[in-house]
């Protein structure tokens, strides 16, 4: 199976607690928790990230769609949270809602709604995945 980047994304932290610095092709950010946990909150935590990865990719997937169609839809508005239940086995729901400045007919909403669950980091999540981790 071939690397989906050229480059690897990579990390450090240093002894600032839960600071960690991540750079990828071009750039960094930083990432950190909130002060209730012990951070300094000058970032966004993992499921934020992991959030913000998820609407950005149906953002674009659903703005690249509505263009080819032609569809007059100028503006497109995302909300995201998530559930964990830790009772047994890990049990995680992630909620989308997705809007649009405009209205948009029943037929688009049902196309929209399936375009978005199309969307490569939706997929991702839903699909199965190893993480392989060495040392």
């Amino acid at each position: 199976m071939k690397d989906l980047f050229e480059k690897d994304i990579t990390g450090s932290i240093g002894l600032q607690k839960y600071l960690c610095t991540i750079t990828w092709r071009n750039g960094q950010i930083l990432m950190d928790e909130p002060e209730n946990v012990g951070g300094k909150d000058l970032g966004p935590d993992p499921f934020t990230a992991l959030l913000a990865s998820l609407a950005s990719c149906t953002l674009s997937t659903l703005r690249m769609y509505i263009d080819r169609k032609q569809w007059i839809i100028p503006e497109i508005y995302i909300s995201l949270n998530l559930q964990q239940e830790t009772g047994g086995e890990l049990s995680t729901t992630i909620k989308r809602n997705i809007s649009f400045s405009s209205e948009i007919t029943l037929e688009q909403k049902e196309r929209l709604l399936v375009i978005a669950e199309k969307c490569p980091i939706s997929k991702l999540l839903k699909g199965k995945i190893s993480i392989n981790t060495t040392l």
